[in-house]
């Protein structure tokens, strides 16, 4: 197990501790899941819509969600919006087909139901969007990129 030292960073004045900006981003992460994972399962199971189209339609919404809460509780952006959201929205269209892709393959050729294709797709994506957040989207925010 990780000791509180290896899960914490310096943040501002020395001596202050927070929680690990993966550690934030995962959870934060988790709320815009929760909104992909509800579109999915509303789609597919009250509309019928097939599950790579609603996985995509559900990541669409869950990053609007994750873009705000990582720019302030995550990242601690003080970039403008109109510098930050545009690579963000880049890193996520990334996501977006990666994600798009894992479902396909997963449920679609090897035929995993969807749920555990998602599970699947969420955890690759989560590597992708927090490594490409932290170095391209907010680069600064943190003082360097590990």
């Amino acid at each position: 197990m990780a000791d509180w030292d290896e899960l914490t960073i310096e943040r501002g004045l020395p001596g202050q501790k927070t929680i690990h900006p993966f550690l934030r981003f995962a959870a934060w992460g988790a709320v815009g899941t929760g909104v992909q994972y509800a579109t999915l399962a509303l789609l597919v199971e009250i509309f019928a819509t097939g599950p790579a189209v609603a996985s995509s339609l559900g990541f669409l919404f869950g990053a609007v969600t994750n873009y705000f809460l990582n720019y302030q509780f995550t990242f601690y952006s003080t970039q403008p919006h109109t510098v930050a959201l545009p690579k963000f929205l880049v890193v996520a269209g990334v996501g977006f087909f990666l994600n798009g892709s894992i479902i396909v393959l997963l449920n679609h050729v090897i035929l995993l139901h969807y749920l555990a294709a998602q599970v699947c797709a969420t955890g690759l994506v989560l590597m992708w969007n927090y490594t490409a957040n932290r170095c391209w989207t907010f680069p600064n925010e943190l003082r360097r990129c590990e």
